[in-house]
């Protein structure tokens, strides 16, 4: 089949895929696999919709992404309370559906609360930060964002991540489970993902945010959380041969503030052989997670790829991560686009970490399965540090299995080649993602939506 006739129905797919609220269309349902029974899959979760909501605004269907939103803005909370039971303020639910009552229609939330695991997105609203940026900025609407309501939205979802915590470092401290791998993954602390979401968020808040007296306590602690965030990303979550040396050799049971060893990772914990056949010379990334004695040596794609379009790496460590991609590409990219997480853990790791998750098996769903959707991130980051042949190559290796496959939401196995286990099929976030990394090898200048200047450390 031709891209051309695979473009167009991956675009019928997702036209089907729209969902309405009192006549206007207000989000696109996670899935909409007739065999299988629906589950959560017929609501519109925020970090699913992303995607398609890029679509929308280089196809000039703003209308859509705005609805989406105004009514997300709604359902955020604005008071506190003690109520373990209820949403904390700032929260954005994880997904929605249009519900009814006799003849009236309303919008019901989940906030984690129906959740498999029942764990609170900590991504949701810091994603509605990133795509009102991009809707401002593919609209020019920027009286939307500077309403008082939306600037209070941004306000309460960074106070959850700048003031209220039990740490002391830059990053956003979350329990497992808060993110995309949204299952126990053995990611509690700081995984990489949210971080480096933070980080856009952060960015895309400063271009929001109107320079008012009420924000300009949050804006302050935007700019002097900045900085820091970068420099612990950059120093302490890199891993390439160099960083491997030095990790090796590290100390432990150091104390005070000239400590090199400064989560106190203990070397034992770390399979420096492995890592050490693996990683090129030339290739690097970041780790999936940095906490006390604990460095997540795994390579988690949507953080690493995240970074480079964020300008969270600089630029030769953008290189290096791109280097990595194509020098281990079997591993990594294989028969399908690409290795949520890398390696998949196996036998007793599996066993303790997941709980013995049938569900992420090794080599499935988030323990070492493939997502379709990082196409259009790899497609980004790829096209933004002037590295198109490795987009080209993905998306070529996409068009030969998704149609045929229709548009599943994962595949297994190490190399890709098998259709997920208990993957839906026609799954939105898929068919967009496919889209998106079409428009955008079409045309760079739509990067413009996702990317950031780089911060420079000072």
């Amino acid at each position: 089949m031709s891209d051309r006739l695979i473009v167009e129905q991956a675009w019928d797919a997702l036209e089907h895929s729209i969902i309405y609220y009192q006549g206007r269309p207000v989000g696109t349902i996670a899935a909409c696999d007739p065999d299988i029974s629906a589950l959560n899959y017929d609501q519109c979760f925020i970090r699913d919709f992303v995607s398609s909501a890029l679509v929308f605004l280089i196809k000039g269907r703003t209308d859509i992404v705005r609805n989406f939103l105004e009514e997300t803005l709604k359902l955020q909370p604005k008071t506190g309370q003690l109520d373990c039971s209820k949403p904390s303020r700032g929260l954005m639910p994880a997904s929605f559906k249009i519900a009814s009552q006799g003849s009236k229609e309303y919008v019901k939330a989940d906030f984690g609360n129906h959740a498999i695991g029942r764990v609170a997105p900590a991504d949701s609203c810091l994603w509605w930060i990133v795509l009102l940026r991009a809707y401002v900025i593919a609209s020019q609407d920027t009286d939307l964002a500077h309403q008082a309501d939306f600037q209070e939205g941004i306000r309460l979802s960074l106070e959850l991540c700048l003031v209220t915590r039990f740490d002391m470092y830059p990053m956003v401290l979350v329990p497992d489970g808060a993110g995309m791998i949204d299952r126990r993954m053995g990611l509690y602390g700081h995984p990489l993902d949210i971080q480096a979401l933070f980080y856009a968020a952060l960015q895309a808040s400063l271009e929001l945010l109107v320079p008012s007296p009420e924000n300009q306590f949050m804006i302050q602690a935007i700019q002097s959380r900045l900085v820091p965030l970068l420099r612990q990303i950059r120093e302490n979550y890199w891993l390439d041969s160099d960083r491997l040396n030095v990790i090796y050799r590290f100390q432990v049971e150091e104390y005070g503030e000239e400590a090199l060893n400064q989560f106190n990772i203990y070397s034992d914990s770390i399979p420096f052989y492995r890592l050490a056949n693996w990683l090129p010379e030339a290739g690097g990334y970041l780790a999936g997670n940095l906490g006390p004695s604990q460095l997540d040596c795994r390579f988690f794609s949507l953080g690493n790829l995240l970074a480079v379009i964020t300008s969270l790496v600089d630029e030769q460590q953008s290189h290096r991560i791109l280097n990595l991609i194509e020098l281990r590409w079997s591993d990594l990219v294989s028969h399908m686009p690409m290795k949520l997480c890398y390696p998949a853990l196996e036998d007793t790791d599996w066993k303790i970490v997941t709980g013995a998750d049938p569900k992420n098996r090794p080599w499935s769903y988030h323990n070492g399965g493939s997502w379709p959707v990082l196409l259009w991130m790899l497609t980004a980051a790829a096209k933004k540090m002037d590295r198109g042949e490795l987009a080209h190559h993905a998306i070529a290796i996409a068009e030969r299995r998704l149609v045929l496959d229709q548009w599943p939401e994962y595949y297994d196995g190490p190399d890709g080649r098998l259709i997920g286990k208990e993957a839906r099929k026609y799954q939105t976030w898929t068919i967009a993602g496919y889209l998106l990394a079409k428009e955008l090898i079409a045309n760079p200048d739509h990067l413009k939506l996702v990317t950031f200047d780089p911060v420079l450390p000072g």
